[in-house]
């Protein structure tokens, strides 16, 4: 650990450049605007863990109870301590309660000088698009001293980051072609076919007569939000009680409804459908702002929040990762990491532009973060029916209106649980995830009926998976009496074969449909009935213990081991659950 004499005296150290926080220029030549210098914001530092979270933990077969987790996987305290006198120094304010229990994030304010000379950087506005953004380029330089403490700094750079993955058909009026026209999604041929979510999931064989009633489903939201009369009427219609919808405001966003040009069809496709197929469950919407910074803060929020507990978390946002920094794909891929480790089940739609991902350089990429390994991706398929039974159903590819996404990683390694799905290789060494893992009917033109500040409009898009698979999660969830946690390594074992119809025509591009796991449908769409099974945890006694940290007792390890006091007899310290649905193509 580094001497008291050094940690007060960052002003004199080298600086160093932060691993992978380099910015592109938006526009060679655009020198921007310069903002006022004692304007302030509030950027987040993320710290390293105090211990890494082992393998067994990241794939989900050793679960850890919360106070496990927060006594050896939250911030580190000596990090903590290094951010704490690096703020002193360079004039900024910390914000009470951060890092909060389990997490990692401290949150630092200042004015535009001292975050500049804190983090060797110049902050200007530019106009993207109709917004002016506070932007950089370039990388973060810290003193030397904190790199490897600290393995995140966000929220200096404020340009939106992620667009919301979903689709409109048929002709239903102005009001669709303005919302498609402002999101800038192409506009298909006229909808032949649309469904109601549950009648989806009928055809998919999701349990009937069986409700989620004691279980509760995250959505992050980027921007938009829902009316309550837009939920009774809806679901009115479907003849199901409304469901419970709670709105949860992550760095100052809120649910801000608006009207037909804004995002609230991305907010109503994901309430909808998970609700729809899923009744009873309790749906919480944490809304957060459209930055690298927001969607961080509102993965965390959702997968640390212990008010309500979320069990399954849907995500319908997201970007190619090479719009990313290096830093921001990790730091948002340990949040997702923890959740793993904490038995969340996390759903990502994979995104609606083919094999390129809307990048037009000639090359594959694959969407973020659909292509994190700890996240269940959801690619899309167009479904066609008879007599309440699929009679086909095909890769989504409108050719020219969207397609489902499906790649290879350039930035994250093959899982072990994915080795034996003959994955394409990748065009980069340090790729090798394999994307999507499942799918669901998506096309627009076999969409979905939604009811969107006041109208009904046909909806498609990988947004309308995620949301999907998160309320079948639900449901398994219910009937098995477990969160089902990360499922990945338990569906790509050869029993778990017989739970999905394999997708086989068709192509996203780049990549045509085949027999086994596919870079446009993964592994396929569900047979709920053998689905449900597959991915129950079994919990048995282990005798391997989470791993400590090393020195004294900290106030976390103290308060952890106190609500173990309360919550068990004799004093014993809650169990590790190790989960064990078979074996795993490893």
């Amino acid at each position: 650990m580094a001497s008291r004499k050094s940690v007060s005296h960052f002003s004199t150290q080298p600086r160093t450049l932060l691993p992978g926080s380099e910015k592109n220029p938006i526009a060679p030549g655009d020198l921007g605007n310069p903002i006022s210098s004692r304007h302030r914001i509030t950027v987040s530092v993320m710290v390293r863990r105090k211990v890494p979270l082992q393998a067994e933990h990241t794939t989900g077969e050793q679960r850890l109870t919360r106070a496990q987790f927060r006594a050896s996987h939250a911030a580190d305290p000596a990090a903590v301590k290094l951010v704490r006198a690096f703020a002193k120094e360079y004039g900024l304010t910390i914000q009470p309660g951060t890092p909060a229990p389990g997490r990692r994030t401290m949150k630092l304010t200042g004015t535009i000088t001292n975050l500049q000379r804190a983090f060797g950087v110049t902050l200007v506005h530019k106009s993207i698009g109709d917004d002016i953004c506070r932007v950089r380029q370039g990388g973060i330089y810290l003193p030397q001293e904190l790199v490897g403490p600290v393995v995140a700094i966000l929220g200096l750079d404020n340009r939106p980051q992620a667009q919301p993955h979903f689709r409109f058909a048929g002709d239903t009026g102005a009001a669709a072609n303005r919302i498609a026209q402002a999101g800038g999604f192409a506009r298909p041929h006229a909808s032949a076919i649309s469904y109601t979510p549950v009648q989806v999931g009928q055809l998919y064989g999701f349990p009937s007569n069986s409700t989620a009633a004691n279980q509760t489903i995250a959505l992050l939201e980027l921007g938009g939000g829902f009316r309550q009369a837009d939920i009774t009427a809806y679901f009115k219609s479907l003849g199901q009680k409304p469901p419970q919808v709670i709105a949860v405001s992550v760095s100052g966003a809120k649910n801000s409804p608006s009207n037909a040009n804004g995002a609230d069809g991305e907010v109503m496709l994901d309430i909808e459908v998970a609700a729809a197929v899923a009744p009873g469950a309790r749906i919480v919407v944490y809304f957060a702002p459209n930055t690298d910074q927001g969607f961080i803060d509102a993965i965390g929020a959702a997968v640390h929040d212990t008010k309500y507990k979320p069990s399954i978390l849907s995500i319908s946002w997201g970007a190619p990762e090479v719009r990313w920094t290096a830093q921001a794909m990790n730091a948002l891929d340990a949040v997702c990491q923890s959740a793993a480790a904490l038995g969340i089940t996390i759903t990502v739609a994979a995104g609606d532009n083919g094999s390129s991902d809307g990048i037009t350089d000639t090359q594959n990429h694959v969407d973020f973060p659909a292509s994190s390994p700890h996240v269940l991706a959801c690619g899309g398929t167009s479904l066609q029916s008879s007599n309440g039974a699929i009679t086909a159903e095909t890769v989504w590819n409108d050719q020219g209106g969207g397609a489902t996404g499906g790649g290879v990683s350039n930035t994250f390694a093959l899982p072990s649980w994915q080795s034996g799905a003959n994955v394409p290789k990748p065009t980069t060494s340090a790729g090798g995830r394999g994307v999507p893992d499942v799918a669901g009917n998506a096309d627009p033109n076999t969409g979905y009926t939604i009811r969107v500040d006041g109208q009904t409009i046909v909806i498609g898009g990988t947004s309308a998976v995620a949301p999907l698979w998160a309320g079948l999660i639900a449901l398994a969830n219910q009937q098995n009496g477990a969160s089902a946690g990360f499922i990945n390594p338990a569906i790509y074992t050869a029993t778990a074969k017989a739970a999905f119809h394999d997708i086989t025509q068709g192509n996203n591009g780049a990549f045509q449909a085949t027999i086994g796991w596919d870079a446009c449908t993964g592994l396929g769409s569900p047979i709920a009935p053998q689905l449900i099974p597959v991915v129950k945890p079994t919990s048995a006694p282990t005798k391997k213990k989470p791993a400590k940290s090393k020195g004294k007792k900290t106030a976390a390890k103290k308060s952890a081991r106190t609500v173990a006091r309360k919550k068990l007899p004799g004093k014993k310290k809650p169990p590790t659950l190790t989960l064990k649905r078979g074996k795993s193509n490893r």
